[in-house]
């Protein structure tokens, strides 16, 4: 669904005008949509109605309590990546059970937290992780529900930052390493073997890469399942990307129908770990105009949101679109939308045709995902209100940084 749209001449997120919010919680903010969030994770519950599938929304995509609640209430597990990211997950609501913890560098400390909150599985991302998750579970004497990361070498087509399925990338264990692997898990003591994972990457727009990956994870559990070891799942990890620009967004179903064809009668559970797709187009960085700079080469209008609130332009070069809030009837000029930060790579979007004046609201658009998540205090800039719309109502998920709580923590030489 689309949750920002023009009513009266002015742009909503659903029903509440976004200058109503500006005047109410300031600039710059985020802004997330209710109704587009549930939407989103809709679409994906719709498609696997009657097969036994968890889906596990990605909290370092948006990890807002307020958007996390959000997914736990519908039935939604979550994919972390840090013990701090357990403990969001807990707090919004989550169930442990429902709670699958990736990423490369698992610290004892997490370890210990996960296995004692009684997480759904790990996914192992190397040998030496393996050997240390069964020490730390036999010390805590008790037993750690593992799946290994396997990487399947597939190119997702993608940017290569947020590539994730090809040998040279950091995650994963190798393929070729993989059954050896599992064999070495299954004679670990502290260790259950649950299930297999792989996450070939983000933003995907041809599904295709994601049925090339199954194929050579379903080789790998066939023969694990010969050699005496089987799996009760197999996690698909997340990645299917979303509409920034002009791209043909795929469907959940054309995503989602091939996979589940393909995994009919195996008697796997089927776990994914949607991120941006369920939060991407969900939400708006809410910005105003501080200046008009027109030059000889190009034309800067600087707002007050910058690269520390919206990383991903300067990041990837990535394209938001960016719309005004209240559109004028003026002719439009080319514009250089940029921030204030003491970087010459501050910039939100380049040869921006708009109507601009100082004062103007911008909605920078598809910001729900990697957003807030990615923001800094780089030149001592508090970080940004996060604002949920339900309906006609507007509540504040995160209030606005204080300058002065950017130093509480800092101390000067006595």
């Amino acid at each position: 669904m689309n949750a920002f749209a023009l009513k009266n001449g002015e742009m909503h997120a659903e029903s509440v005008a976004l200058t109503e919010i500006a005047a109410q919680f300031g600039t710059p903010c985020y802004v997330y949509s209710r109704a587009a969030l549930e939407s989103a994770l809709d679409e994906y519950q719709q498609e696997l109605a009657g097969a036994d599938a968890l889906v596990c929304f990605a909290i370092k995509s948006n990890s807002n309590l307020g958007v996390l609640n959000v997914f736990a209430r519908k039935g939604a597990g979550f994919d972390i990546v840090s013990g701090g990211e357990l403990k969001r997950a807990l707090a919004a609501g989550g169930d442990p059970k429902k709670v699958v913890f990736s990423g490369v560098g698992k610290s004892v400390e997490e370890m210990e937290f996960a296995i004692n909150t009684g997480i759904l599985c790990f996914n192992v991302e190397s040998a030496p992780e393996l050997e240390r998750l069964n020490e730390v579970a036999g010390r805590l004497g008790k037993k750690a529900p593992i799946s290994f990361r396997v990487n399947p070498n597939v190119d997702p087509k993608t940017h290569p930052y947020i590539s994730t399925g090809l040998k040279k990338n950091k995650f994963g264990v190798a393929y070729e390493d993989a059954f050896k692997l599992y064999q070495r898990a299954a004679s670990l003591p502290n260790l259950e073997i649950t299930g297999i994972d792989c996450h070939i990457g983000s933003q995907l727009l041809d599904p295709s890469p994601f049925v090339e990956a199954l194929d050579k994870i379903l080789l790998l559990v066939d023969q694990l399942a010969a050699s005496g070891i089987r799996l009760h799942h197999i996690d698909l990890g997340g990645g299917l990307g979303i509409q920034y620009k002009d791209e043909e967004q795929p469907t959940a179903k054309s995503y989602l129908q091939p996979l589940l064809a393909k995994l009919k009668g195996r008697g796997l559970k089927i776990i994914l770990e949607p991120g941006r797709r369920l939060v991407g187009n969900a939400g708006a960085l809410l910005t105003k105009v501080e200046y008009l700079k027109p030059g000889e080469v190009k034309n800067f209008a600087v707002i007050d949101a910058a690269m520390n609130d919206l990383a991903r332009p300067a990041l990837y070069d990535a394209w938001h679109t960016i719309v005004p809030v209240k559109p004028r009837q003026n002719k439009p000029e080319t514009w250089e939308i940029v921030g204030p930060i003491c970087e010459s790579g501050d910039f939100i979007g380049h040869d921006r045709e708009l109507a601009l004046e100082p004062g103007d609201l911008l909605a920078i658009l598809s910001a729900g995902a990697y957003g807030m998540t990615m923001s800094s205090n780089y030149n001592t800039r508090p970080r940004v209100a996060e604002v949920m719309v339900d309906g006609d109502k507007a509540h504040l998920i995160r209030r606005r940084e204080t300058v002065e709580e950017l130093y509480a923590l800092e101390n000067t030489l006595p």
